[in-house]
């Protein structure tokens, strides 16, 4: 048996319809797993079902709506004929801006996508999980949960948040058969990255100079460490950011 497959999984992908979500659903598909796509477009969710195939479906849902979350949970394991076994916290939005101009709104909104979602449907997934004594959740951290990084205070504060609670949760859903760990990606050529770079070309070449492999990443690269780190090749590995960053968070 190959161990980095997923076959007989079904794995839940909030974020699913674009960027590194839909690359993480794609590898995971190809693994074996069946994916439910989450995210508030139904329009991108359509295309992305449509480019994975029979193994996929979706559901159209606010992250932010915390107080539905275990309505999500029941809904997708519906759609995809069986409890959910992984979970993939991705969803997230973009903010670059000065602290000093970020208002509260602006914040809240941030964590709320980033942090509150996640631990939301997070504590909606948990439990059967820990029932079955098996299980997966996936949190996607960032460079920003590394390094210090301007004009994106809001994001920061989420995404380190998120590194600390899968350490912490780690601790809880581990002695039961569920590991959480999390993805920290680097510069990964997708929209949201664009985004970040559109108008300061010198913050794209700084980067760039510090990346030993020279290059942005590909939403594959954090498709395939997704799958592993999900998969029974890392029946081990609990409570980790596994940076997947060309080399960039070595701090050379």
């Amino acid at each position: 048996m190959n161990p980095f497959r997923l076959d007989g999984k079904i794995s839940l992908i909030t974020g699913g319809g674009t960027g590194l979500g839909l690359a993480m659903a794609k590898c995971m598909a190809d693994a074996g797993a069946k994916v439910v796509l989450v995210g508030r477009r139904e329009n991108e969710l359509r295309k992305a079902v449509e480019s994975i195939g029979e193994m996929a479906k979706f559901v159209v849902h606010d992250v932010t709506k915390v107080a539905s979350a275990s309505e999500l949970a029941t809904r997708a394991g519906e759609i995809a004929g069986g409890p959910i076994n992984i979970l993939v916290n991705n969803a997230g939005i973009h903010l670059k801006k000065w602290a000093v101009d970020t208002t509260d709104a602006e914040f809240a909104a941030v964590i709320n996508t980033h942090l509150s979602g996640a631990f939301a449907l997070t504590r909606a997934v948990a439990p059967a999980m820990i029932e079955r004594k098996e299980g997966s959740i996936l949190f996607i951290t960032s460079m920003a949960a590394v390094f210090g990084i301007p004009q994106v205070a809001a994001y920061s504060a989420a995404k380190s948040a998120c590194a600390g609670l899968v350490r912490a949760l780690a601790t809880e859903f581990s002695p039961h058969g569920v590991r959480v760990n999390a993805i920290a990606p680097g510069w990964i050529d997708s929209a949201m990255l664009r985004g970040a770079f559109a108008g300061d070309p010198a913050r794209a070449q700084r980067v760039l100079s510090r990346t030993p492999l020279q290059r942005l990443g590909d939403p594959t690269d954090i498709g395939n460490a997704a799958v592993y780190l999900c998969s029974p090749a890392a029946s081990f590995v609990t409570g980790v950011m596994l940076p997947v960053d060309g080399g960039v968070s070595i701090g050379f």
